[in-house]
């Protein structure tokens, strides 16, 4: 049972209404986290926007939200997506960054030890989030281990709680709860098990922008930045794009950045805005990306797009060694072939 927070309790931001700063759960007074305040506009891809959207809508009192997937490469507004749907839902926002050693307790009921040496209970941004009907992202969700997912399991399926064993309390999420867990494509994560994912509905999927989505994405954050800096990183980005190399508009983000600021840097010796963006381009995205052909190609070989199948001789002699046990047959090959 959630009991309602007295007036002392109360937090009043100016264009916001107020959110409690403390509940009460079954006895256990709670401290929420602070809802995340920002502005954030969605460019392009207006149907992803709209999926997502569509997933948090009740038709019934029976009918529960979906919470999606929204999987993408690193930088392409997995996150920015949320904080847009959330504006357009009018409802608080909040983030919960995961981490490949997020505990439990880190996603639910953290104990702290308050100034008077007494315990004091934090609720994270999930709690937070469930407890007052915002909306909860969690962030890069592949990143956390299994132990974790599990103590969410509830949460995602039609009973709509957590189970708090710090606090050893059970959390039941408001009906305007809503929530989104975005994914990176890339190596450096986990496998979520498949009880976890088939709760996790549908799969988003966040792609690249077009030229002229990205290059508003760019004026957008950018907009001192002049026009020339901003093609020639808009085609660097379109380029790495249709290359199938996985830079995003926040690379060309920060690229951009950089280089602006090396040419105020000394106004009296100001560097040409080639020269201070093929700089930044070195030092934000690597030497590599100097040449997206050969960076294109050498990522091919890795991937195993060009690779010829190997014995176990050919990892200790060189083709062309004439101790390597396979040359024989190649040989006799070649004269059984000459003899047509």
């Amino acid at each position: 049972m959630t009991v309602p927070p007295s007036s002392t309790d109360q937090s009043s931001p100016d264009d916001t209404p107020a959110l409690p700063t403390h509940l009460e759960v079954d006895g256990v007074r709670l401290k929420l986290a602070k809802p995340h305040v920002g502005v954030a506009r969605w460019i392009g891809q207006d149907e992803v926007l709209q999926q997502l959207l569509a997933c948090w809508i009740s038709l019934d009192q029976t009918d529960l939200p979906l919470t999606p997937r929204l999987v993408g490469a690193p930088g392409v507004g997995k996150t920015q997506l949320g904080i847009a749907a959330a504006m357009a839902h009018e409802r608080p926002l909040f983030i919960y960054q995961c981490t490949a050693d997020t505990r439990p307790e880190d996603l639910l009921v953290t104990p702290v030890l308050s100034q008077d040496g007494k315990i004091a209970y934090h609720a994270s941004p999930l709690v937070t989030a469930m407890l007052v009907g915002g909306v909860c992202i969690l962030d890069e969700g592949n990143r956390m281990n299994e132990k974790s997912w599990a103590s969410l399991a509830p949460l995602f399926d039609n009973r709509r709680y957590v189970e708090s064993i710090v606090a050893g309390i059970t959390i039941d999420a408001n009906p305007s709860f809503r929530a989104a867990v975005t994914m990176n494509q890339d190596e450096s994560t986990f496998e979520i098990p498949d009880y976890i994912m088939s709760r996790l509905q549908p799969t988003l999927p966040v792609g690249f922008p077009n030229k002229q989505d990205e290059m508003a994405i760019l004026q957008y954050h950018l907009p001192f930045a002049e026009p020339e800096m901003l093609a020639m990183t808009v085609e660097f980005l379109q380029r790495s794009h249709s290359l199938k190399l996985e830079f995003s508009p926040r690379d060309g983000i920060n690229l951009l950045r950089y280089a602006l600021k090396r040419i105020s840097q000394d106004p009296k010796h100001p560097l040409s805005r080639d020269q201070a963006w093929q700089e930044a381009l070195k030092h934000c995205l690597g030497e590599d990306a100097m040449d997206l052909e050969q960076m294109s190609q050498r990522r091919r070989r890795t991937l195993g797009g060009d690779a010829v199948p190997l014995g176990l001789a050919d990892l200790f002699f060189d083709p062309d060694d004439p101790m390597h046990p396979d040359l024989d047959e190649v040989d006799d090959n070649e004269d059984e072939d000459a003899d047509f």
